[in-house]
């Protein structure tokens, strides 16, 4: 990783958008570079290293649990999580809010939708997004808040269809937030866009992109 390449991306990026640095796998002394540089938004995959990582680095980095999470997992980031990225069933919310509750938290998370044609990749359908948010059991809960959608296209060359999946995404986040936040401010996170198709991405309307190998190289 080079300085120049950073800051190279960040000059690209819009000021309404945010830029997480996604940091899985790199060590300590690359991500205290990057936050020397003026990142505070970083993005990790596993949560063991999450956690090991929120223990070692300063306190003012805001951090993103971006890969899927187990229920079982919750609460060892429920201290301090920023934004839970990967949110897909109706029983992972439901321990999110508990754990939240117990460290007296609201936790910030979006829902993960699946817009790629890729079956190797999570996310709920409209259907299933508009179920859970219909719930009695998601009305209930004190200790969450969706703050958006998030999704990722598909691996592929083709700009096109990349293009049409994050549009089919821009328009569940738009139905969502005029049937469900529509005076909910805080809903406003629409996030797409990785190192491969970032520039798409914020030229179709995200507000978050989270960008790894484009910062810090190959693993």
């Amino acid at each position: 990783m080079s300085n120049s390449t950073f800051e190279k991306i960040r000059a690209e990026i819009p000021e309404n958008v945010t830029l997480v640095a996604v940091s899985k796998t790199k060590p300590i002394a690359t991500i205290e570079e990057i936050y020397q540089m003026g990142q505070r938004h970083f993005g990790e995959n596993k949560v063991q290293e999450l956690v090991d990582k929120y223990e070692a680095l300063p306190k003012d980095i805001h951090w993103h649990l971006i890969g899927h999470l187990q229920s079982n997992k919750v609460k060892y980031i429920a201290p301090f999580i920023h934004l839970i990225h990967a949110v897909d069933s109706l029983k992972l919310l439901e321990e999110i809010n508990r754990q939240a509750a117990k460290n007296n938290r609201i936790i910030n998370c979006l829902l993960q939708f699946h817009i790629a044609q890729e079956d190797t990749k999570f996310g709920l359908n409209f259907e299933e997004a508009k179920d859970i948010l219909e719930s009695r059991t998601f009305v209930e809960m004190q200790n969450i808040s969706i703050v958006g959608v998030m999704g990722m296209a598909t691996f592929t060359e083709n700009t096109e269809q990349v293009t049409d999946e994050f549009r089919n995404l821009e328009g569940y986040f738009n139905i969502i937030k005029s049937h469900f936040f529509k005076y909910n401010d805080d809903f406003n996170i629409l996030s797409m866009g990785m190192s491969g198709d970032y520039k798409i991405a914020i030229e179709e309307g995200s507000t978050l992109v989270r960008i790894g190998s484009a910062i810090f190289g190959g693993r």
